[in-house]
């Protein structure tokens, strides 16, 4: 395996939701997108999902079936709908087993099947959210490659009209630096201080900022790259979702509306 082989993306973000299905219509009405998969596999932990393609990568929501789940821990514990996983993809994971066990991060969830392998690290271990590395046997290319969580046919409901791909992610803690400096341990990657204590992985960035809504540590943000933001905010205003000029809120999550700067 070469250095230039290796390559550490952000691929999915996972919301947590009370009730499933009205979440994953509002995703769908707002940001035009479509559900590619529903993962059977989540019942064993006593949930159920959808995932929507955007562009590359995807917008997980889960939702318990019954009671005493994590997930529905992590519900009353941010009081509701919220941020849950950011869940990043790489080569293979032999040597991040290997990192987090030299720096003392505890793997909470090991994940096999067939030729998918995930970890899902131990929330004490990480703050801010749960942060999960998998990777799947052919998935290095975005375009073409595999991506075991999201199906066999993710690309046949790609739908980019409004919202290209995901951007970032932004954490709130009381200590936003302290956060971003564990993070950047954990993936290897330097931290700096702009306006915001910033991460970079290959496609995204991560922000991490200070906890001002009374939620408590947690995934509070995603950053969309996007094409048509009036047809979101018109779209999220129709369904009474709170938007502004910058941003519409789904799930307990500002979505950020990043549009690309056209050439002069």
């Amino acid at each position: 395996m070469t250095e230039t082989s290796r390559y550490l993306r952000l691929r999915q973000i996972c919301l947590v939701a009370r009730e499933l299905e009205p979440v994953v219509d509002d995703l769908c009405a707002v940001f035009g997108v479509k559900v590619c998969h529903r993962d059977p596999e989540v019942g064993q932990f006593g949930l159920h999902n959808a995932l929507m393609p955007f562009g590359t990568s995807f917008i997980e929501v889960v939702a318990p079936t019954r009671g005493g789940t994590t997930a529905g821990r992590y519900l009353e514990r941010r009081q509701g709908d919220g941020g849950y996983m950011v869940i990043l993809d790489s080569e293979e994971l032999p040597r991040w087993r290997t990192h987090v066990a030299e720096i003392g991060v505890r793997i909470a969830a090991p994940l096999t099947l067939g030729d998918y392998e995930g970890m899902q690290l131990h929330p004490r271990d990480t703050g801010g959210a749960l942060l999960e590395i998998n990777t799947t046997l052919g998935g290095a290319d975005l375009e073409q490659g595999t991506y075991w969580p999201a199906g066999p046919h993710w690309r046949d409901h790609v739908s980019t009209e409004r919202a290209e791909g995901i951007a970032g992610a932004v954490l709130q803690s009381a200590d936003p630096a302290a956060l971003a400096r564990q993070w950047g341990r954990i993936l290897q990657r330097p931290v700096a201080q702009a306006a915001d204590w910033e991460l970079d992985v290959d496609n995204a960035t991560l922000r991490f900022v200070k906890a001002t809504d009374g939620r408590g540590e947690g995934l509070t943000a995603v950053k969309l790259q996007v094409r048509d933001a009036d047809a979101i905010r018109r779209a999220a205003q129709a369904r009474a979702l709170p938007s502004d000029v910058d941003s519409v809120t789904v799930c307990g999550v500002r979505f950020e509306l990043a549009s690309r700067t056209q050439p002069n």
